[in-house]
């Protein structure tokens, strides 16, 4: 079974060898879009070559971006791996609960698979880029895995669930492009900024939550604008307020009374 519409992300990979290894595991199991963020490491050479063996095409095809905001931009839901819990631990899926949710919704719109760097994972704000978060379920004496292995791990389990789930069919509603959804994101910000619901001081706090909460929902683009014309909506109520307060406002006249 191929999985042509979801895209393995690397977010600043840093071993050539870690690369070559990604690429084996996503011909292993019939994933042919590689896309990387910031590569740290020469994935075009002998070692990245070396280690994908019949894979290196992959290599020859990756996609490159500056950003993964950039990256997803087309992409209508991301899972993220990550070992970080915080405290979103509510919202982490095993591989395998992932690859069922993942699948589920892949029809409607494309999907990506998002790993970090081989030290330090995904950072906080590249997390909040991906609609669900997934964690692999490790041994307290070595928690971290090899990123390698994570995938391979990962996408073992969407090939064993996508040959289950065959011939199912899926439903016919298309969901918001991850651009889409960050527009609507920052509009969000915005308004509820302007409207003095969100700490200024760390408005991303509550907006996390909110992320997750359209995550689980998976918007349409329908949904979006519905969204969007609420924010509007907000917006011009507060500027009547505004307006409405200024005009009740007392001002001196010429002669220093109140008028």
């Amino acid at each position: 079974m191929n999985f042509p519409n979801i895209p393995v992300v690397l977010v600043e990979p840093q071993g050539a060898l870690n690369i070559g290894s990604v690429c084996r595991a996503m011909k292993n199991f019939g994933f042919s879009r590689l896309r990387m963020v910031r590569p740290q490491a020469d994935y075009l050479g002998d070692e990245a070559r070396r280690m994908a063996v019949k894979a290196a095409d992959l290599l020859e095809t990756a996609e490159i971006f500056s950003s993964l905001e950039e990256c997803l931009a087309d992409c209508s839901l991301a899972l993220g791996s990550t070992r970080r819990f915080g405290k979103y631990r509510e919202d982490f899926l095993h591989p395998d609960e992932a690859a069922e949710y993942l699948l589920s919704i892949n029809e409607k719109g494309k999907t990506a698979l998002v790993f970090g760097r081989e030290d330090r994972g995904l950072l906080t704000s590249e997390l909040d880029l991906c609609q669900r978060l997934i964690t692999i379920p490790t041994s307290d004496d070595l928690p971290s895995m090899n990123m390698a292995q994570a995938v391979a791990l990962c996408l073992y389990e969407v090939s064993r669930t996508g040959a289950k789930m065959e011939g199912k069919g899926g439903g016919e509603r298309k969901l918001a492009s991850g651009k889409t959804l960050e527009s609507m994101y920052r509009h969000m910000r915005t308004t509820l900024l302007e409207i003095e619901y969100l700490d200024p001081q760390n408005p991303d706090h509550i907006l996390r939550s909110y992320r997750r909460v359209f995550g689980r929902a998976g918007l349409n683009d329908r949904e979006v604008r519905i969204l969007r014309g609420l924010w509007s909506r907000i917006e011009w109520l507060k500027d009547e307020l505004t307006k409405n307060t200024e005009s009740k406002t007392p001002h001196e006249n010429r002669n220093g009374k109140i008028e």
